[in-house]
């Protein structure tokens, strides 16, 4: 399984910069996530024509859903990112 938060002891100023990236990497992927499950309740990605209705369409739809929720990310959000990253800092800071 993967590690989401390193499990290395950190505390205060000896956070080091590789751990800020990690845990922005991993805010980013939270707000990806959200805006992702948003999308598909918002209909992105479904289609009702004469061409739909296949049974693997549903499964690209969440690919294009995904693609599109982590470029919206990447292009700045809606700022779900920064609180994330902020509260696992101070989650990492209080060990």
């Amino acid at each position: 399984m993967t590690e989401i938060l390193p499990t290395r002891p950190v505390s205060g100023p000896q956070l080091a910069a590789q751990t800020k990236s990690d845990l922005r990497a991993v805010a980013e992927k939270l707000e990806a996530s959200f805006l992702a499950e948003m999308l598909k309740s918002a209909g992105v990605g479904d289609q009702d024509n004469s061409f739909s209705g296949s049974p693997g369409e549903a499964q690209f739809a969440s690919f294009q859903r995904e693609a599109l929720a982590r470029e919206m990310v990447a292009s700045g959000g809606i700022g779900l990112a920064n609180i994330f990253y902020a509260n696992l800092k101070e989650k990492i800071n209080d060990r």
